[in-house]
């Protein structure tokens, strides 16, 4: 473990997100679990909506859900604030749209 410039230090944390492990350097355990839980759930609750099968475009998807409400606990003017929620809904839906034609109709007929 190395010692930081503020006297803390560094520690390895093992985490897990989306049933995948993560060794990750910080300060503070407890909070690094705790962010680690909370991408884990925002993950699987995009997953739980059936859309997209692809870790990569469920993480996206999860980035961009906490970006926006990072977005909305920051703005002081709600109008901004519901904009920007639109803004990002209409960039996850065209995401989704994209997911459904990237499968093959041979594909879903094979799962149906």
């Amino acid at each position: 473990m190395a010692d930081e410039p503020d006297g803390k230090r560094t520690q390895y944390i093992t985490v897990e997100i989306y049933d995948q492990v993560y060794h990750l350097a910080g300060q503070d355990p407890d909070h690094i679990h705790s962010l680690a839980a909370r991408v884990d759930a925002k993950m699987r609750a995009v997953a739980a909506q059936g859309r997209t099968v692809d870790s990569l475009r469920v993480a996206v998807l999860a980035a961009l859900n906490l970006a926006d409400e990072l977005s909305q606990a920051g703005t002081a003017d709600p109008q901004i604030g519901h904009a920007r929620t639109a803004n990002l809904r209409g960039l996850l839906d065209e995401v989704l749209d994209e997911g459904f034609h990237e499968v093959p109709e041979d594909d879903l007929k094979s799962r149906s």
